[in-house]
């Protein structure tokens, strides 16, 4: 049966707001969060950028909703040995209920320490090796690594769960859905896209959890709802590898003239018939996804949780 949960957005959201946001979430009938791990908005005007490791901390005062990262990039911005002891941490303080959603992340984020940054192909490399490095430093054992990309001496882990966070592997094609089948717990990816699905079962899967999201803006008025999302996230639909390679939220400011309204409109769920957002959020249960998380777009959070509470969560469950 397919969990559904609400996603955090950081890139959107102050710290305060979304610990209420998480609070009304649980009170709407989600089971799960999801949140965002950017050191940068995509654009100046989204406004916001926590720590997310601060936020996880303060969530597992506010709520009993199990946590997953989606998703942390673990590979250059912070070495992974402090990742490792970052997820034990949050897994700690969630009593087991941390999920480290993890993947090879963008320049926007990680290029911030200096370092270049490297193609697609080493990206991956990185972050199987990072994988390795966690997996190691979460045994509790004193750890020493030295392999091609991270070194690690007389690393050991005091404060851990009872059971290690579950990574779950971000991939948006076919090689990387059978990455994250063959090195991780779970697969993660946005698209209802049923063949990455197969391809990361195929490919080591098996039962592990797929996990989704989407954006959506409920709304009474659709245009309007169009409108905030053209504003503010235009930028999920760029072509090619640009989220991965731009640098700067200035840059994708530039970037997303290339996004006009008519392809939002094309790509999204607004407005306020229930029907529209209970498809699109079906439409990854349809793909044999086991969870999905759905995020709200805009200043208008209540009325998004109202909704849901009312019309389409309990439309999501008694279909199940």
């Amino acid at each position: 049966m397919t969990r559904y949960g609400y996603f955090l957005s950081c890139e959107e959201f102050a710290p305060r707001d979304l610990l209420e946001q998480a609070r009304m979430a649980e009170q709407a009938g989600f089971t799960a969060l999801a949140v965002s791990d950017h050191y940068h908005p995509w654009i100046d005007e989204q406004g916001e950028s926590p720590f997310v490791w601060s936020v996880i901390g303060a969530l597992s005062q506010v709520t009993s909703l199990p946590v997953t990262t989606l998703v942390t990039c673990p590979t250059v911005r912070i070495h992974p040995a402090v990742n490792a002891q970052a997820a034990a941490t949050a897994a700690a303080m969630l009593e087991g209920g941390f999920r480290f959603g993890i993947g090879t992340g963008e320049a926007l984020n990680e290029h911030i320490t200096g370092q270049a940054w490297p193609d697609a192909p080493v990206r991956m490399q990185m972050l199987e090796e990072a994988v390795q490095v966690i997996r190691k430093v979460f045994t509790g054992e004193q750890v020493t690594h030295r392999g091609p990309h991270y070194t690690v001496e007389n690393a050991r882990l005091y404060t851990r769960p009872d059971e290690p966070p579950p990574l779950y592997v971000s991939g948006f094609g076919p090689l990387a859905a059978a990455t994250a089948g063959r090195v991780g717990d779970g697969f993660v990816t946005m698209k209802p896209d049923a063949d990455l699905v197969a391809s990361f079962r195929r490919g080591g899967g098996g039962d592990k959890p797929a996990v989704g999201g989407l954006k959506v803006c409920w709304d009474t008025d659709r245009d309007r709802a169009i409108d905030t999302v053209h504003r503010l996230w235009a930028t999920e639909q760029l072509p090619g590898e640009l989220n991965q390679i731009l640098p700067t939220p200035e840059h994708f400011q530039q970037a997303r003239t290339l996004v006009d309204r008519d392809t939002v409109a094309a790509a999204g769920t607004f407005g306020d018939d229930p029907d529209e957002h209970l498809a699109a959020v079906r439409a990854y249960a349809e793909a044999d996804f086991d969870e999905v998380y759905v995020g709200q777009v805009g200043p208008d959070q209540r009325q998004f949780f109202d909704a849901y509470r009312t019309k389409v969560l309990p439309a999501l469950q008694t279909a199940a």
